[in-house]
């Protein structure tokens, strides 16, 4: 028996089965888990947020709706056609038609495309010069820190919807001036959120690294700190979308955002007032589009927040 054992030992390691001989079946090795990178972390999290993941859907789908509608429509958004005048919502008519005539589909997903083009331009743009400021502030600190705060305090202390008012009357109610004024009082959120996150990251060793190694200031905070930043950064100005399309469509709600004969879901709202009860569709369908993408950019918010929080214990996202 020893002899078969040690034949077979022998013969196991030279590649050669002994006929007659059972070779013993040697235990492989433990298949180590593949190391995940932040990354991979941050998308497993994403994906087990349903909401998150169902939100995002449903933005591209609108996003491409507002895009393609108005093409494949065969009505125009400022086409009025009297004899079809505060016609309800049919086959021909999706969303019913105004009180000139025209067909409220093409008007709502034309305005669409304004409303998000507002909210999404504000967004980046705001974001992008809060997280420059904040960042300057919290890697600098000192009188720098202390001038940039409360250059951002005084301009939260400002009322910005009378500011808003006033400058949209002053400048003009088109897309351009509203989305200016919007980040203009917009950026004070991200530039805080930003000084925060780099009040703690310039102290850590990968920082000193950088420094020791003759890093400039500038690649410091643009290669090395930011991109560690980019999480609350990213949630943020996701956040900011919903802040700005609901901003600009009570603007244009209240007669100083963009103006007609340009559709956007506010000046849809201000006038459908009168028709409430004689057309009630004019006012459900662009409030509906407020509210579906409102709340679909606060869950996709949501969802990141969680994905990219690295706090999150790692055994979640598993």
């Amino acid at each position: 028996m020893r002899e078969q054992v040690g034949r077979a030992a022998t013969a196991s390691q030279i590649g050669i089965a002994e006929p007659g001989i059972t070779t013993p079946e040697v235990p492989q090795p433990l298949v180590q888990e593949r190391v995940l990178t932040t990354r991979q972390l941050a998308w497993r999290r994403f994906k087990r947020h349903k909401l998150a993941i169902g939100s995002g859907i449903l933005l591209l789908l609108l996003g491409l709706l507002v895009i393609v509608a108005p093409f494949i429509s065969r009505y125009n958004f400022h086409e009025q056609t009297f004899a079809d005048a505060l016609t309800g919502p049919s086959a021909k008519h999706f969303f019913g038609t105004d009180n000139l005539g025209r067909d409220q589909f093409v008007r709502v997903m034309y305005g669409g495309r304004i409303s998000l083009l507002v909210g999404l331009a504000v967004a980046l743009s705001a974001g992008a010069i809060g997280a420059v400021l904040g960042g300057i502030a919290g890697f600098y600190g000192g009188w720098l820190d202390n001038v940039l705060m409360r250059f951002t305090d005084l301009f939260l202390s400002i009322p910005f919807l009378v500011i808003l008012i006033i400058g949209s009357k002053l400048l003009g109610g088109n897309v351009f001036n509203v989305i200016l004024l919007l980040t203009l009082f917009f950026w004070m959120y991200d530039a805080r959120i930003v000084r925060g996150v780099f009040l703690s990251l310039k102290e850590k060793e990968f920082v000193e690294a950088a420094r020791a190694s003759g890093a400039s200031d500038r690649r410091i905070i643009f290669y090395h700190i930011m991109p560690n930043a980019f999480g609350p950064i990213v949630v943020n100005v996701t956040l900011l979308v919903a802040q700005a399309i609901i901003t600009e469509s009570a603007l244009s709600f209240l007669g100083f955002g963009i103006q007609p004969p340009t559709p956007t879901w506010g000046n849809l709202l201000t006038n459908s007032q009168s028709f409430v009860y004689l057309a009630p569709w004019m006012v459900w369908f662009p409030g509906l589009m407020i509210l579906i993408t409102v709340l679909a950019v606060n869950f996709l918010g949501d969802g990141l927040r969680d994905a990219l929080d690295p706090h999150q214990r790692i055994g979640e996202a598993i």
